[in-house]
């Protein structure tokens, strides 16, 4: 069934195709009288005005692109943050999903071919230089990540991963292995923070590859379990998708978690909160790195930006205490 247009509106109440549009508009030209008509006739026929036909008449679309990992838990909370903060400063949202069959330029260009004014781009993986030249076409700010050149809002990875190893060490644990994200965004300062706290308490850092995924931190528990060396008290893995699969391979094993191994995540996901998961993490505010990556964004659309030096916006963590960490058995 085709959509009814203004031809049709103006055809049931019987005036003209640009009063119609007055009223849809709620401009100045048109009696009391005329107006309840031509909604009465407009609500008759299904019509609802074309928010895309009204942006693409205007100069300005008044929108906001985002890309998104799909399948990172993370990356919707921080979707669901946008939507909000946009909202609120009248602003719509567009998503474009990096998905296998969908990878991260074409995500970018069809939001750039949908004359979005701007674009968040979540935890990019594209090289820095690349994303510089995006920022020049149409602005941009990165989130989870820092990119020299471009405005970037991102939590503190290694002050997070700091956190994560003095709770495992005021537990009494020494032997912390650390499941590595590789060349994720904010990998590399967690292995940062993570070794200057092991190392500032005198405890010997060891990393094991992990990843963004659970078939990853499983794999990476696999090697643990197989491994000629007593396993560790305490695993903090890259995020929690990660944890999450060294943990089912644990408990699989016959491993108590956390009388045996505690296990540690990073982002504070929506599985993590799951009461049968109750995961320890560092939380990533995502409503506040949200918001300040909109707030940054529209400031430059608007042209309130004070300067235009890229920005480096840190947004603290925190750490969430849960169920699968505990004193490590005879280390305390």
């Amino acid at each position: 069934m085709e959509r009814p247009t203004l031809e049709d509106v103006a055809r049931r109440a019987g005036v003209s195709r640009a009063l119609v549009s007055i009223v849809m508009r709620d401009a100045p030209g048109a009696g009391a009288a005329t107006r309840e008509r031509v909604r009465a006739a407009a609500a008759d026929l299904g019509y609802r005005p074309d928010p895309r036909a009204r942006r693409l008449r205007q100069l300005r679309t008044r929108v906001i692109g985002v890309t998104f990992a799909a399948g990172q838990e993370f990356h919707a909370d921080l979707v669901d943050g946008i939507y909000e903060a946009a909202d609120g400063l009248g602003y719509d949202v567009v998503l474009s999903g990096v998905t296998p069959h969908h990878d991260e330029r074409r995500a970018l260009g069809t939001l750039v071919d949908d004359r979005c004014e701007g674009i968040v781009a979540l935890g990019p993986d594209l090289p820095a230089g690349d994303l510089a030249g995006l920022d020049a076409r149409v602005p941009a700010v990165v989130v989870a990540r820092r990119v020299r050149g471009v405005d970037a809002v991102r939590s503190d990875d290694a002050a997070g991963a700091a956190l994560a190893v003095r709770h495992l060490l005021d537990l009494g644990h020494r032997r912390i292995v650390h499941l590595d994200g590789g060349r994720a965004p904010g990998a590399a300062e967690r292995r940062r923070g993570y070794r200057a706290a092991m190392r500032a308490a005198g405890a010997a850092p060891a990393l094991l590859d992990g990843g963004l995924t659970e078939r990853a931190g499983a794999a990476a528990a696999a090697t643990l379990l197989g491994a000629a060396e007593p396993l560790p008290t305490a695993v903090f893995a890259f995020n929690d998708r990660c944890a999450l699969g060294a943990l089912d391979v644990f408990i699989r094993a016959g491993i108590a978690v956390p009388q045996r191994v505690s296990v540690l995540g990073f982002d504070d996901s929506p599985l993590a909160r799951l009461a049968h998961v109750d995961l320890t993490t560092i939380r990533q505010e995502a409503a506040e790195l949200a918001r300040a990556a909109v707030v940054r964004l529209v400031e430059r659309l608007d042209g309130a930006a004070s300067a235009p030096v890229p920005v480096d916006v840190v947004i603290p963590p925190a750490l969430v205490v849960r169920s699968t960490t505990a004193p490590a058995a005879g280390e305390v």
